[in-house]
């Protein structure tokens, strides 16, 4: 059994930091949504899932930076790394190591079905991810958490796990957040209402509860419901981050359902909840300073902040064969919104997909709007069978199996949005279905009714 549990709690958020000196004193902004970030030097870096990028803000909450990658496939979380580096969680649970200038320097695979990490002095800690959650029999034997070295590799486990009376569910009860401080790791289940210390060796130093489920319930499959069997659980612990106050910041569910949110402010040395506070919406971003003092934000418009006069340009520029055997160069979209899209006929989401992209180019027909679908099919047979299958109304190029090593995309489908100027507006990770192509359509529209573009 091998079903994936996508969480609602799976955009977590962002972590903003003041800097050291009072003269220069900001906001560490922990959460964004609700994605865990990192603070390095004097910036703070945050994930921006949506969009498959990092953001970086000042202590005034500014945007200053962004990073956009192929290998930024879906952020889910940034911890600091040695060397001034960010150690960044996949959602799918891979860790990537970047540096400010946004290089990738090194990546590992998760040592758990998938991993969420955090870190602290090169002392890295793996737990099961909250946000790509499998259904994944365990029998206990396994950890709560591995500690990790500076490459990723697993050295140790700590803690132990709780086997719910439905294996399957183990994933889900053990998955949750977690922080480090020093030696200590602090560790919050996503469905149930305890947050742990645990020291070097993986004991417990205490053991706190937010009071949230007065009677707690592994989770169970629900009754009735005919062919489809929903698991009944609730959502308690969705993030947590340490404030540059020194205290344990959790933003957790409000309700079971986590419609509404709750942030909790606990000291770090005995688990007491010294503040509580009550948000009222599902997705918000939480800064504090150095004093304590909490700003309760609108996430939207903070990324509205979000340049655009730093788009990269789209690279490698491509010059491949269409289905003639006519070589197209990326050139010949200049001076149009293009979307270039990576797809292959053994890829089922593109089945999925090449229809929404067809009936967005008729959308567009009438303006200055393209699409380029660049088959990575080795099976130049079998490429061609799905073609003549969906007869697309839009360029369709030959990579010849040669693109995943070109471009450094995690998987297929993946698509490219470019401006007029052939640089990136956004990447597109996977097939989402119409809510992903209705915001699609709103970017294409709003990027073609702009008045003019940033200039190289």
């Amino acid at each position: 059994m091998r079903a994936i549990y996508r969480s609602s709690a799976v955009l977590l958020v962002a972590y903003l930091c003041a800097c050291s000196h009072a003269a220069d004193e900001g906001y560490t902004l922990l959460f964004l949504g609700r994605s865990p970030a990192a603070r390095v030097g004097r910036l703070s870096w945050a994930p921006d899932a949506p969009h498959s990028r990092l953001i970086a803000f000042d202590g005034d909450l500014h945007v200053v930076r962004t990073i956009s990658n192929p290998r930024l496939s879906s952020p889910a979380a940034v911890a600091t790394y040695p060397k001034n580096r960010l150690l960044v969680t996949e959602r799918t649970g891979e860790g990537v190591v970047w540096d400010t200038a946004g290089n990738p320097v090194r990546e590992w695979d998760s040592p758990l079905p998938a991993s969420l990490y955090a870190a602290d002095k090169g002392r890295i800690v793996a737990t099961r991810s909250p946000y790509f959650v499998q259904f994944i029999a365990e029998d206990g034997s396994a950890p709560l958490l591995w500690v990790l070295d500076t490459l990723g590799r697993p050295q140790h486990g700590l803690g132990t796990i709780h086997v719910p009376d439905v294996p399957y569910f183990a994933q889900l009860v053990n998955a949750g957040a977690v922080a480090l401080s020093g030696n200590d790791v602090y560790f919050a289940p996503l469905v149930r209402d305890e947050i742990l210390r645990l020291d070097a060796a993986g004991s417990a130093v205490w053991r706190g509860s937010r009071g949230l489920i007065p009677t707690e319930r592994d989770p169970h499959f629900a009754t009735g419901g005919g062919n489809t069997r929903r698991v009944v659980h609730a959502l308690v612990n969705i993030a947590m981050s340490f404030g540059p106050d020194g205290r344990v910041y959790v933003l957790g569910a409000q309700d079971s359902a986590a419609t509404e949110l709750r942030l909790d402010v606990l000291r770090a040395d005995n688990g007491e909840i010294v503040a509580s506070r009550r948000l009222g919406t599902a997705m918000t971003a939480i800064a504090v300073d150095r004093h304590g003092h909490i700003r309760v934000l609108d996430p939207d418009r903070l990324l509205a902040q979000t340049p655009t006069m730093g788009r990269d340009l789209f690279s490698p520029a491509f010059a491949l064969p269409d289905l003639s055997g006519k070589t197209v160069r990326l050139a010949a979209f200049r001076g149009k919104v293009t979307l270039v899209n990576f797809w292959a006929s053994w890829c089922a989401p593109c089945r999925e997909e090449f229809p929404h992209m067809a009936e967005v180019y008729r959308d567009f027909a009438k303006r200055p709007f393209a699409i380029a679908a660049i088959s990575d099919d080795v099976d130049n047979a079998k490429m061609r069978a799905f073609v003549r299958e969906f007869r697309p109304p839009f360029a369709v190029l030959v990579g010849e199996g040669r693109m995943k090593a070109v471009y450094h995309y995690r998987g297929l489908p993946y698509s490219v949005l470019l401006d007029r100027n052939g640089r990136i507006i956004e990447r597109i990770f996977g097939f989402g279905g119409d809510q992903e192509f209705s915001r699609l359509r709103a970017t294409i529209t709003r990027e073609l009714d702009a008045d003019s573009t940033a200039r190289p």
